[in-house]
């Protein structure tokens, strides 16, 4: 599976271990940045992990920053994307299952690398479970991205 990541300055060090961690389960990895704790503004590391994700240059996408919030909230912003701020296994597996998430938001001061990485599995480990109620809301997330999508 090829997957985009991205960390801004509170979340790179949990990147570069969800990196090693991915290459060792055979992933292919795009590093987005950043790489140093220098503060930077995390909607310039969620854009691009969200954009491959949403064209499909990419699988899946990781975000990493302090809580998860601000890379969750700015990678929703792309048409296409269902980003999940997740710190536990149970909303891991749910919002694969009902949400088809395709990006992952996590919070490097909110859990350790440890349990990062159980929930990457999880995530990554977990089927759509494509039964009609959850395609039917899956539709109304696109319908509400075409509603208020701006066209020139």
């Amino acid at each position: 599976m090829k997957i985009a990541l991205g960390a801004d300055h509170a979340g790179f060090r949990l990147k570069d271990e969800v990196i090693a961690y991915l290459k060792q389960e055979g992933h292919e990895v795009e590093d987005f940045g950043c790489h140093c704790a220098d503060s930077i503004d995390y909607p310039d590391y969620a854009l691009p992990v969200a954009e491959r994700v949403a064209n499909g240059e990419a699988d899946r996408g990781i975000l990493i920053c302090g809580t998860g919030i601000g890379m969750s909230i700015a990678a929703n912003k792309v048409p296409g994307i269902r980003c999940a701020l997740v710190h536990d296994l149970f909303s891991a597996k749910a919002t694969r299952e009902h949400n088809d998430s395709n990006v992952l938001a996590m919070g490097e001061r909110v859990i350790g690398p440890g349990v990062a990485l159980e929930i990457i599995k999880v995530w990554l480990e977990t089927p759509f479970s494509e039964g009609p109620r959850h395609r039917n809301r899956i539709g109304k997330i696109k319908g509400l991205e075409e509603k208020f999508a701006v066209h020139p």
